[in-house]
């Protein structure tokens, strides 16, 4: 026999999943990172699923323990081993522009502070209101827009140093 509890937990996990890695990768800057924010939330979740289900919006619900957990991660973590998101060697040419260009994004926003990075990726790659987003940080509305202006300012002149970089030619050759 199957529990009516578990059946609609997974049908909410299938329906949601794929949204919360993406919004978790895009918070960490790293896939295996993503996939134990996501399996740690949806735990929590699990725990907590008639509350969840009670919520206007599950899905919000769960996008706010992950925040949450991020965040305690991040505050844990600060003196921790670092992944290094360039290697030494670089390749040359244009092997995907598409990859390469969500890479570029993704490492921009890895070089963002933790707030900031979490007001930028739930702003605008979620598309939540301010309001929203202050309420999954628990912070007010205008803490947000000062992320957020920070945040933007900050990626512009990131991406736009990446694009000029990236004109200059690398020669590979030994003097």
């Amino acid at each position: 026999m199957t529990n009516p509890r578990d059946d609609e937990f997974t049908e909410f996990v299938i329906d949601n999943s794929g949204q919360f890695l993406r919004t978790a990768w895009l918070l960490t800057g790293d896939l295996g990172h993503a996939e134990d924010l996501v399996q740690t939330a949806l735990a929590k979740a699990y725990s907590r699923w008639p509350q969840v289900q009670r919520a206007d919006h599950p899905a919000a619900f769960v996008r706010r323990l992950m925040v949450n957990s991020h965040l305690s991660w991040r505050r844990r973590l600060t003196n921790s081993e670092q992944v290094i998101e360039v290697l030494p060697d670089a390749a040359s040419g244009d092997l995907q522009a598409a990859h390469a260009d969500s890479d570029e994004t993704r490492r921009a926003l890895a070089q963002l502070s933790t707030r900031v990075r979490t007001a930028i990726v739930l702003r605008f790659f979620d598309d939540l209101s301010e309001a929203t987003t202050a309420e999954l940080m628990g912070c007010s509305v205008s803490t947000v827009n000062n992320h957020v202006t920070r945040g933007l300012a900050t990626l512009r002149a990131l991406l736009s140093a990446d694009a000029h970089s990236s004109l200059t030619p690398v020669s590979r050759r030994r003097p």
